[in-house]
């Protein structure tokens, strides 16, 4: 039988890794729930840096990027974090780059995972769909803030855990999982109001960001499931 497990922090994903697993790579505000959009609004794939130096590169050569630092869009970019920056026309049918804080570093570790997929509220039931039909091991990766544990990464593992748990007969829980999957059997009611304490959510409301909050709370947005291919991000066929 296969194993549904939860790592907090891309910091322990060598402790975690196998080289059966498909691992989804989780950065809930806003990384993966930026990347989700963008794909819904119909860019063709997506380029994750960890550099801004890298991501500056992208820029020279013609690419619209997207890149952000402590949840502030970094000037001279086309856009910052925000899911809704991705709602635009004019990334129909192009190749966008994004670099941010958490989530393309925690990309950037897994890179060489047997299959990195990307995971948000927007496409949970897609994504953990999909997951029950692979016949894998599945690891959750938090991106968290700085490799330290965040609280809307877990509690999203916690839900996609939850729901892949819920037939037996096709996972095993590690205690990550299981751990998180009762962190957000406390919270699933209001997630949102569950969160408003936590240090990221108080920074991104500090910075006039609720809206995007709540839409990345906001579930199955969409049906897109991006997965890595080389070095770009693309719509799972």
């Amino acid at each position: 039988m296969n194993t549904v497990d939860v790592c907090i922090s891309p910091q322990l994903y060598p402790v975690y890794h196998k080289d059966s697993s498909i691992v989804v790579v989780i950065d809930i505000l806003r990384a993966t729930s930026a990347m989700c959009t963008a794909f819904e609004h119909g860019a063709a794939k997506i380029i994750p840096v960890a550099a801004i130096e890298e991501a500056a590169e992208y820029k020279k050569q013609g690419f619209l990027v997207g890149a952000e630092r402590n949840g502030i869009a970094i000037e001279g970019f086309d856009f910052g974090n925000s899911p809704f920056s991705y709602m635009t026309e004019k990334i129909k049918g192009q190749t966008i780059v994004i670099s941010t804080t958490n989530g393309t570093q925690a990309i950037h570790a897994a890179r060489n995972a047997y299959k990195l997929v990307i995971g948000a509220f927007t496409n949970i039931t897609a994504l953990c769909n999909w997951l029950k039909l692979q016949d894998r091991n599945v690891l959750l990766l938090c991106s968290g803030w700085k490799n330290k544990f965040n609280l809307e990464d877990t509690l999203f593992a916690g839900a996609a855990a939850g729901i892949l748990m819920e037939d037996h007969s096709l996972f095993k829980s590690g205690d990550g999982a299981l751990a998180a999957s009762f962190l957000y059997e406390s919270a699933q009611d209001n997630p949102y109001k569950y969160l408003r304490n936590s240090s990221h959510t108080e920074r991104l409301a500090e910075l006039g960001l609720k809206k995007d909050i709540k839409y990345c709370f906001s579930l199955d947005q969409t049906a897109v499931i991006p997965v890595l291919e080389g070095k770009y991000l693309v719509p799972l066929s």
